[in-house]
């Protein structure tokens, strides 16, 4: 028997669905309170080290874990400033120290991306991504994951990727294969590494009347790509972790909100009916339509299977479904097996999305449509 599942639409933290009441190209212009940014001492102090002021280090805090790059607009709503010598002191620090680069697009967008080392390591965060150079799309994306965070000091965000997986399984008790996780292949000597939520979208707790403890909300920052088929993908990818949980929240941001319908379509589609339903059924269904298939007892296989057949070849695409069918297929793999990790969730799953127009904080600059 299968486990009911709560799936609602909310406004949450000035989240709407598919309404705005100002234009999407209206940026927020009321600026954050740095204040109410929690930040360790440690890292601050360590910053301060550098040569920053006590401003600037938690800016570039922020920055160096969330972004790794930012524009001029998000460091002047941050620090309430306007251009002039400290803004001009500032920008010469990062330049003359190496800590950061101007990097220059088309119509005049300009983007400072913090990349050394050093930096990274004054706050222990050496081995993040953000350091190295990227596509503009990649940029464009963390420009925008910028302005959530800006956006929203009161939240406790889980940083890194060891506090999410300390999250999930040490507080959680979360197995950590439900985790989502690639595999990055090194030099022929050196041997796999596997890291978990490489995609970096904000992910924090917030209160709720409706649990004793903080409930966790997932991000995804809509790109400028016209489809939806990679937050499809996103979803499926998250999935087996979202079965796990008792109860989450999330939210789907973008610049303008002609997705936000479909967005919500999608999203029950991919995450709320599986998660009320037994998808190990279908996946067993599929094993023994496959195998017939492969085995060339095509007299056993009928025009449903095969419609069958076609759309769950690609709703179980992938190494983990592979190397889960070869097992079943040898005998290693039982049904039970197969249940007993995908089936519905033992447990009630209350699932709240939410869809937020995100706006550019800070005074308007020059800044080409769709870019941060």
């Amino acid at each position: 028997m299968t486990s009911p599942l709560q799936t609602q639409t909310e406004d949450f933290a000035g989240s709407r669905l598919a309404t705005s009441a100002q234009p999407p190209s209206a940026t927020l212009v009321v600026p954050p309170n740095p204040v109410f940014i929690d930040i360790k001492r440690s890292p601050l102090e360590a910053l301060k080290a550098l040569g920053y002021t006590e401003s600037e280090a938690r800016f570039l805090y922020i920055v160096a874990t969330h972004s790794g790059y930012f524009v001029a607009r998000q460091f002047l709503a941050f620090t309430c400033g306007h251009w002039g010598k400290r803004t001009t002191t500032f920008w010469g620090k990062l330049h003359n120290k190496k800590h950061a680069r101007t990097e220059y697009f088309p119509k005049n967008w300009k983007v400072c991306h913090v990349f050394s080392r050093r930096l990274y390591g004054q706050i222990g965060r050496e081995n993040l991504r953000n350091r190295r150079e990227h596509e503009i799309e990649y940029i464009q994306r963390r420009i925008g994951i910028l302005d959530f965070v800006l956006s929203h000091p009161q939240w406790e965000y889980l940083e890194t990727e060891t506090e999410k997986v300390s999250y999930f399984c040490d507080q959680l008790k979360v197995p950590i294969h439900f985790l989502p996780a690639k595999i990055y292949y090194g030099q022929k000597t050196s041997q796999p590494t596997v890291r978990y939520f490489v995609d970096k979208f904000p992910m924090l707790l917030a209160a709720d009347a409706s649990s004793p403890s903080p409930v966790v909300t997932f991000t995804y920052l809509q790109g400028a790509e016209a489809s939806l088929t990679e937050f499809a993908h996103h979803l499926r990818v998250y999935l087996p972790l979202f079965r796990q949980l008792s109860m989450f929240r999330f939210l789907y941001l973008a610049r303008v909100d002609s997705h936000f319908e479909k967005a919500k379509e999608l999203f029950d589609s991919v995450v709320a009916i599986p998660l009320g339903s037994d998808v190990s059924a279908e996946l067993c269904r599929y094993f023994q339509i496959r195998k017939a298939w492969d085995l060339k007892r095509y007299a056993s296989v009928t025009e449903s299977d095969l419609i069958f057949r076609n759309q769950a070849k690609t709703r179980f695409a992938g190494e983990r479904f592979e190397h889960l069918y070869r097992g079943w297929k040898a005998g290693r793999v039982t049904p039970d097996d197969i249940r007993h990790e995908f089936g519905g969730a033992n447990h009630p799953v209350t699932a709240h999305f939410g869809a937020e127009l995100l706006r550019r904080v800070g005074a308007p600059e020059l800044e080409p449509d769709g870019k941060g």
